[in-house]
């Protein structure tokens, strides 16, 4: 099956591959997502989950982003969808992420596990993180998710 590819990339620039992974975090019927301070009083929206540190599986990434950008300990489940997105971060940094998006089962939330003082845990119904989230792969995951819930 064909990963897609979301987001466009700016003619000229390199984007080299970037393994990532993401959670999806259902509580109370909302999902879990991160407000990330860009400065300058700008923001976006995004699911819980980064890069890989070497050596480390995607399912470990999305557990350790989780606790140290929402305060989230989180058991990481089956494998939802991959996407790749072309991506530019607020240091100007070019990637192109090779997501995969995991659903994630709450365990507790724990503020000490949090280290990342520029993202915030916001909890958004399920249509409204579609709606609001930045990366289209985001979207496209939750919408997955969403329908295999139905």
């Amino acid at each position: 099956m064909a990963v897609p590819q979301f987001g466009v990339p700016q003619p000229g620039r390199a984007y080299p591959d970037r393994p990532a992974a993401f959670a999806v975090i259902e509580r109370d019927g909302k999902v879990a997502l991160v407000r990330v301070a860009l400065g300058g009083g700008r923001t976006r929206l995004d699911l819980p989950g980064g890069g890989l540190d070497p050596g480390e599986t995607p399912q470990a990434a999305a557990a350790r982003e989780c606790g140290e950008e929402a305060g989230l300990r989180v058991d990481i489940g089956e494998l939802l969808v991959c996407a790749d997105h072309y991506f530019i971060n607020d240091k100007d940094q070019a990637h192109n992420t090779r997501g995969r998006f995991y659903e994630g089962r709450l365990v507790a939330e724990e503020a000490a596990l949090k280290i990342e003082d520029d993202h915030t845990l916001v909890w958004a119904e399920p249509l409204e993180a579609i709606r609001t989230l930045h990366r289209e792969a985001h979207a496209w995951a939750v919408a997955a998710w969403l329908r295999r819930r139905r």
